[in-house]
């Protein structure tokens, strides 16, 4: 056995030979020895094999073999010694079972243990490796309990936390700063802020407080969402800083504590005031706290500040130009954070991956989706692997361009690199903000079988409020309202914990103004009033005047903008829009002359709605004096889309031939929306030649534009050339392009109820249809006279009469009057432009009904009442 052992141990088998043979009746000089051959083990197997001639010699106590006084120090000296071999090796389990056979079992080697457990992220060991400390009758210390406590934080585990907490009071070490530290420390990390607070509220009133407490309960209040508490104690921190001993590092770590505080808050004065106390404690040199403030002042959108810090910092790391470019990249100032990335390789700075990523969503953030899949091929050549925020800026990338198969290569890439785990417990963690990033590409993408896939492969209870809003979202802006009104609604019931935030409410709302869904939309608007939302969030607020707007309700769009205590340009825009598409252009003006009364100046797109009002309500004369003056009066250059609204008021205002003028004379080239302006104003002014030509110019830039080949046609049948009709209709069949079918809904208590052309699935048909034929009959009798040209078919008089009854904005009409209390308003909307037909047939019916009729065509409103509509022939 001994001979095995020297030939397995060449390196030391001579020492190890003399130590064996030589044997005298002292055993100490053996033991020092055997210890430092102990010293000398570079391998877990030489140590076992020491360990083992040890034992065989009888050198090493145990609990059950009782050793004599004199041999008792040199046993436990050898026992530390196998431990310390051990240690160094490697080999934790030899080193644990030795210390439990160990008597006296040291402290000093539990704490090691546990320490390299809790390094090595093996939490549940370090805590197991307590308990079995506790039964061989080892006593924790108060080096013990903060890796313990620092092992129940990054679990995290509130319960063990409590427990050892307990443990702690019994033994004595609830005076102990170290201790007490540590627990708020554990406390912070497992979310229970209240409890941190109170241990060092307790820790405050024994007076054993030191700057390592603060920094703790300043870093459990910033964690937890609680800036202004963090910052209030950071205050009081530096008040009582003279009389407490601390050293530097500690001063640096309450300053890299304190500033994201700042940041949630987006608070430049308190950034300031902290850089200020940096200077005057000679801080703000160390590259940590440079580093932070350089990433404050960025958040708070203050960039030439960050450029000041980064440019007097002597030393900088990577850390510190990522901040630069990443700070620059989220304040729109893209060419600043192109500039330094190009620096950076000028310089040899070497880029990782928090700088490929700042530059990747840069691009994405500026709709150039293109150049940010470039960007990411280059980090791939590099050797980088992206992590799951380039993944998220890559998938917002292709949501951009709506680019779905690099998107789904992206979805692939992410499953290939295990992004997708969905493992974690909080609900917070990198996978699902990945999940998300796709369930919102795929529906920019307008791939809704898929969105709501893996939307519906998240469960339930780890969906967060971005997993809700962006499906909601999703539907809203890019697929069917109602699926996002009904999603939302599912929201409230069925995920409570959860509560929408101001961005769910926002694309709720988004979804009510494209049904014209006032009903929900009220509801929605009280329950922003019910939870209280603060200040009802600007953005929010704007989208009430919208949804309110686009619903008919234009009154209280008003009411919602006086009550608002701060207004941003979009509020302005917002009203004065919802007053021109309802044809209150002297209003949609008033507004506009407020707007400059309170300081702000129009831009483009505040003269695009200024002249989009005009053109509804029919104010040729004040549209021509704003769009020739914008340039002159306010700086602002005219764009396409402003020539675009001239265009339209020329052409709704009978002036076709100044309408055709103005486009041959652009000084740029006229866009499709210059085209289609020109080509309804050809509709409605019967001009057959110049409807084809500008057909022709807006083929050539939409080829796949439905609506235009639908305006030509009705040219076409307006002027009775039916063989152009038929011509248009083949060529649209073979093109793949298919008309969208008009329909006209209803909103009510109960949901929508739609309408198409001819529609008779509704089970109230018969009375439907009776109702408006006595309807028709009644108007007919007060000068109502249809208007054959608005039935595009090539057929007789009493058959385009009959398909006229029965346009789907007639048919909902007659709904909303045979189910609406009289009196009440009867709000309808229509998907496409309301046929002139229609709009003759229902200002008379307006006449014998008593009701206000309001209709939302695919262009503006309609009020009728009284005989008369308020568009005022301007449609």
């Amino acid at each position: 056995m001994l001979l095995g052992f020297l030939k397995a141990t060449s390196g030391i088998r001579v020492r190890l030979f003399s130590t064996v043979t030589h044997l005298s009746p002292s055993v100490s000089p053996v033991s020092s020895q055997f210890a430092s051959l102990l010293k000398e083990c570079k391998t877990a197997s030489t140590a076992r094999q020491i360990h083992q001639q040890i034992v065989s010699l009888g050198l090493l106590s145990s609990p059950s073999r009782p050793t004599i006084s004199s041999s008792l120090s040199s046993s436990s000296s050898l026992g530390t010694g196998i431990i310390a071999a051990y240690l160094a090796c490697g080999a934790l389990t030899d080193a644990i079972c030795l210390l439990e056979r160990l008597s006296p079992s040291p402290v000093l080697w539990w704490n090691l243990l546990i320490r390299q457990y809790v390094k090595e992220g093996h939490l549940d060991c370090a805590l197991i490796l307590c308990r079995r400390m506790q039964r061989v009758g080892t006593r924790p210390d108060h080096f013990t309990f903060p890796f313990a406590l620092k092992a129940c934080g990054e679990l995290p585990s509130y319960r063990r936390g409590t427990v050892l907490h307990a443990v702690i009071c019994s033994n004595g070490f609830e005076l102990n700063v170290f201790v007490c530290n540590a627990l708020v420390a554990m406390y912070a990390r497992c979310g229970a802020v209240d409890e941190a607070t109170y241990v060092f509220e307790e820790i405050i009133s024994r007076g054993i407080d030191d700057v390592t407490s603060w920094n703790s309960v300043v870093a459990a209040h910033v964690k937890s969402g609680n800036p202004e508490i963090a910052l209030d104690l950071f205050s009081e921190m530096t008040q009582k800083a003279s009389n407490m001993a601390s050293q530097r590092r500690s001063d640096i770590i309450s300053l890299v504590n304190i500033l994201p505080a700042c940041a949630s808050l987006c608070s430049f004065p308190r950034a300031r005031e902290i850089h200020g106390h940096a200077i005057r404690n000679g801080l703000f040199w160390d590259i940590f706290v440079g580093n932070a403030m350089i990433d404050v002042y960025s958040k708070c959108g203050a960039m030439g500040d960050a450029f000041k810090v980064f440019n007097g910092m002597e030393v900088k790391d990577v850390v510190s130009w990522n901040a630069m470019v990443t700070g620059y990249s989220q304040n729109g100032d893209f060419d600043h954070a192109l500039e330094l990335f190009e620096k950076m390789h000028a310089e040899h700075i070497a880029l990782d991956v928090v700088t490929w990523s700042a530059v990747i969503s840069g691009y994405a953030q500026r709709g150039h989706g293109h150049e940010a899949l470039r960007v990411f091929r280059q980090m791939q050549v590099s050797g980088l692997e992206p992590n799951a925020v380039t993944i998220i800026s890559l998938l917002s990338a292709c949501a951009s361009i709506g680019a779905i198969s690099q998107g789904m290569e992206t979805h692939a890439y992410a499953v290939k690199k295990c992004l997708l785990m969905l493992d974690d417990d909080d609900g917070e963690g990198e996978d699902l903000m990945v999940q998300n990033a796709l369930v919102d590409m795929y529906s920019k993408c307008r791939n809704f079988k898929l969105a709501q896939s893996l939307f519906s492969s998240i469960p339930l209870k780890g969906r967060n409020v971005v997993t809700w809003t962006v499906m909601i979202g999703g539907y809203a802006q890019h697929g069917d309202a109602n699926d996002a009104l009904a999603l939302f609604s599912k929201m409230l019931v069925k995920a409570r914990s959860i509560v929408p935030n101001a961005f769910t409410i926002s694309c709720a709302l988004m979804a009510c103004a494209r049904l014209a869904a006032l009903r929900f939309g009220r509801q929605i608007h009280a329950y922003v009033i019910r939870n209280r939302y603060k200040g009802t969030k600007l953005y929010v607020a704007n989208c009430l005047i919208d949804m309110y707007s686009k619903c008919g309700d234009v009154d209280a769009a008003q009411n919602v903008f006086n009550m608002m205590p701060d207004k941003n340009s979009v509020s302005w825009t917002s009203l004065m829009t919802g007053y021109g598409m309802h044809g209150y252009g002297k209003d949609a003006l008033r507004v506009f002359e407020e707007m400059q009364k309170v300081g702000f100046v129009p831009d483009g797109i505040t003269f695009l709605v200024v002249l989009y009002a005009c053109s509804h309500s029919g104010m040729v004369d004040e549209g021509l004096d704003y769009f020739h003056n914008m340039g002159k009066d306010y700086g602002v250059d005219a764009g396409a889309e402003h020539y675009a609204c001239v265009i339209d008021l020329l052409g709704r205002a009978g002036r076709l031939d100044k309408a055709w003028e103005m486009t041959k004379n652009m000084p740029m080239k006229p866009t499709s929306v210059v085209w289609v302006a020109l080509l309804s104003a050809c509709r409605t002014h019967a001009n057959v030649e110049l409807g084809e030509y500008a057909l022709g110019q807006l083929l050539e830039l939409e080829p796949g534009n439905d609506g235009s080949y639908t305006l030509l046609s009705n040219i076409y049948a307006n002027a009775g050339r039916w063989r152009d009709v038929a011509r248009i209709r083949s060529l649209m069949k073979k093109s793949g392009i298919k008309k969208k079918p008009g329909c006209s809904w209803i909103q009510e208590k109960k949901g929508t109820v739609t309408f198409f052309v001819g529609d008779r699935s509704h089970p109230q048909s018969k009375q439907i249809y009776a109702l408006l034929g006595t309807l028709i009959e009644r108007i007919k009798a007060l000068g109502y006279v249809p208007q054959m040209h608005f039935a595009l078919h090539d057929v007789d008089d009493e058959e385009k009469s009959c398909l006229l009854s029965e346009h789907s904005e007639k048919l909902a009409l007659a709904y909303g009057i045979l189910t609406s209390s009289p009196g009440t308003p009867i709000r309808i909307t229509k998907n496409l432009r309301v046929c002139g037909d229609c709009h003759s047939a229902i200002t008379f019916i307006s006449i014998i009904v008593d009701h206000e009729i309001i209709l939302r065509d695919s262009s503006r409103f309609h009020h009728f009442k009284n005989g008369s509509c308020s568009c005022g022939g301007y449609w």
